[in-house]
């Protein structure tokens, strides 16, 4: 059992359902109903594998660091695994992803192969650039609701790009916070991140704004006719505004308090984008 949550910590396999679910939601939309079942097994493999196999080699490159942070939850410094294990989780799962991806179709293997060749420069170069790697991080919270759009159509609808957008801004917005989490690490790797040179306070500030547009712009769906079935859908409208309340309530105290608890408002905001995934979810089913 303890091998079995450590591979699980390792890979991170909580945010590969996660993934798929973005995925789903992009071809539930862009099928107008249940997506073919060979295409949905491979949906599902595509991310869950890449993200995976990313996630370990990330842990690899960061040993040293996470253990100078005592990232107790990494479970390479915990000990509960050794380094090379990460190393034959990704080389194991990384082709399979992208195996997996054709045979969803020659755009979705596009997809997978570009993402997955900037999720190994991240985990090599780009997080010593968090300025970067920030928006890259949002990026991959955001593109499987293209590639589950791509996986069922050609035409990508205008409703699923809204919700990508929706989710790159959120991306964005958590990745400023763990800078500000790990602002005392990266410092002494001399990290380019937004609270290097802005500092903590402006920062703060910065993540509250993305949040903020996240929220002003996720009523839109239930506003205006532009596909799937959100359009005046009141189950979307009641489940996504309790993610708007979460993340407003997270902009409030980034703004006005002096001492946060990032640690605990990063969790926060991660149960605030699953339960907006739940509403996207419901809005594609119920419509």
């Amino acid at each position: 059992m303890k091998t079995a949550k450590a591979l699980w910590d390792l890979m991170r396999l909580d945010h590969g359902f996660m993934l798929f679910i973005a995925v789903l939601i992009g071809a539930l939309i862009g099928q107008q109903g249940l997506p073919p079942a060979d295409k949905l097994i491979f949906a599902f493999f595509t991310p869950m594998f890449l993200e995976a196999s990313t996630f370990s080699l990330n842990d690899y490159f960061d040993f040293e660091v996470d253990r100078r942070n005592e990232r107790l939850d990494r479970p390479l410094v915990r000990g509960d695994l050794e380094p090379r294990t990460a190393l034959y989780v990704f080389f194991i799962l990384f082709p399979l992803g992208i195996l997996a991806a054709w045979f969803v179709n020659w755009v979705c293997f596009l997809i997978a192969t570009i993402t997955g060749f900037l999720s190994i420069v991240y985990d090599v170069w780009m997080k010593k650039v968090k300025l970067l790697g920030n928006f890259y991080i949002a990026y991959i919270m955001a593109i499987p609701f293209i590639f589950g759009g791509t996986a069922v159509s050609t035409n990508i609808p205008p409703i699923v790009i809204l919700l990508s957008i929706i989710a790159f801004l959120t991306g964005v917005g958590r990745e400023i916070m763990k800078d500000i989490m790990d602002f005392e690490g990266d410092k002494a790797r001399r990290v380019k991140s937004f609270p290097k040179y802005l500092g903590i306070r402006k920062s703060g500030l910065l993540a509250a704004f993305f949040y903020v547009i996240a929220v002003a712009i996720s009523p839109i769906p239930f506003l205006f006719h532009i596909g799937g079935g959100y359009y005046l859908n009141y189950y979307y409208l009641g489940i996504v505004l309790i993610t708007d309340v979460i993340l407003l309530y997270t902009s409030a105290k980034l703004s006005f308090e002096r001492e946060v608890d990032f640690k605990f408002y990063r969790k926060l905001t991660l149960i605030a984008i699953f339960i907006g995934l739940i509403a996207f979810l419901v809005g594609a089913f119920v419509g």
